[in-house]
């Protein structure tokens, strides 16, 4: 590999490991597992995974710093949804091994 793909390597892993982090959090995935379909306000979110509206907003803060997520406002509620086509297609891949058809198989293999 020549240095400007090692260059550009480097840029993309950079990338990758700064998505992971922001989703290194099991409230911020639960967060956005509420999202990847649809827009939810930050009461919506916060009482369908059972936390509080702060907890809930300080991590919708962070996810929207990171470019995980976007808003809409509509009055006085505002709307978050998934932006970031990565992160996106990341969620439906842990999905579908922890929640999915595939959990079964990602279960036996956590035990080994």
């Amino acid at each position: 590999m020549n240095a400007k793909g090692i260059a550009q390597l480097d840029e993309r892993a950079e990338e990758a490991s700064h998505l992971l982090k922001s989703l290194a959090s099991p409230v911020r995935l639960k967060i956005l597992c509420q999202m990847v379909d649809k827009e939810c306000s930050v009461g919506e979110i916060a009482a369908n995974i059972g936390i509080r509206d702060t907890l809930a907003s300080q991590h919708l803060s962070l996810l929207r710093r990171e470019g995980v997520v976007a808003t809409r406002r509509d009055a006085q509620t505002i709307y978050y949804r998934v932006e970031s086509d990565a992160a996106r297609r990341l969620l439906t891949v842990l999905h579908d091994c922890f929640c999915g058809k595939g959990a079964a198989a990602t279960a036996r293999l956590a035990k080994k």
